[in-house]
């Protein structure tokens, strides 16, 4: 029987939804880019004569290359804890994309839940997006996570419970997590006067040895020169809450790279500690507010 190959134009016709699993899976506009081209070159090689639903079987194929990189990329940050001592590390290796477009796609997505994606191991995270965000049965991702339908739909719903269990936010807590907010939409847009309104003249920077080797900084004591360091960035920061608290997460290209907690002073942030080291990192748990 002669093989049937899938068409160029038929793969392209569904490349946006193709993409747009692999950014929910990836968080990284590059990485889905590059993921969406390996589905492209296994389909064509493919017999795709006996495939009913053309689009379910090419989600699946980007699942799986998705799932290889997500593996690929948790290998890499295992080795990148262990090389901490060396040179400044390179959290992710991608080809350049057009940081503006990969910005309005991240806030299209939320990169909060990015965040809390990313907390997410390789299985958990493709069970979780494949099945809760684009619907696809159990049954068709066991096989690429190699486990049975049951097992697949118990390590969805755990997934599921890590995304959705996050804490309410009220009360005190709520007013602190708004601060946390305008101090970042501040320092976004380079208001070094609503900076300074909104930390406490003796606030502490305070980094770990891997957040100084990635960020080039260094401690620093005094709302003046803590406000100079966060004025005009803070593009990829959002606020998050860990364990009960505000804090806040940095997300380069849907990457967890750093943490930082945050200690009030009454209604002013008195302390951010940054956490880059990626071990410490891996056992942190994020929530949406």
């Amino acid at each position: 029987m002669r093989e049937e190959k899938i068409s160029a134009e038929a793969f392209e016709a569904h490349r946006p939804h193709l993409r747009a699993v692999a950014y929910r899976m990836l968080g990284s506009l590059g990485e889905a880019e590059d993921a969406v081209q390996e589905a492209w070159l296994k389909a064509a090689r493919a017999d795709v004569g006996g495939v009913e639903n053309l689009g379910g079987w090419l989600t699946t194929v980007t699942g799986r290359v998705c799932l290889d990189l997500l593996r690929a990329r948790k290998s890499r940050r295992e080795e990148l804890g262990a090389e901490l001592g060396g040179a400044q590390p390179q959290v992710r290796l991608a080809r350049r994309v057009d940081p503006e477009e990969e910005a309005v796609l991240a806030d299209s997505v939320g990169l909060a839940m990015l965040v809390v994606l990313d907390a997410l191991g390789p299985v958990e995270r493709l069970a979780f997006v494949l099945h809760d965000l684009f619907a696809v049965p159990f049954a068709e991702i066991a096989p690429i996570v190699e486990r049975s339908p049951e097992t697949t739909q118990r390590i969805a719903s755990r997934a599921r419970q890590r995304v959705r269990g996050k804490t309410s936010v009220d009360g005190s807590l709520a007013r602190r997590y708004e601060a946390v907010e305008a101090f970042l939409q501040a320092a976004r847009d380079g208001e070094f006067a609503s900076l300074l309104e909104l930390l406490d003249p003796g606030v502490v920077l305070r980094l770990d040895e891997a957040a100084i080797r990635l960020s080039g900084g260094a401690d620093l004591t005094g709302a003046r020169a803590v406000a100079e360091a966060f004025s005009g960035q803070a593009r990829l920061a959002r606020a998050v809450l860990l364990d009960g608290e505000v804090a806040v997460a940095v997300v380069p290209r849907g990457t967890l790279l750093m943490v930082f907690t945050v200690r009030f002073a009454g209604d002013r942030i008195a302390e951010l500690r940054a956490i880059g080291d990626p071990a410490a990192l891996g056992s942190l748990e994020l929530h949406v507010a």
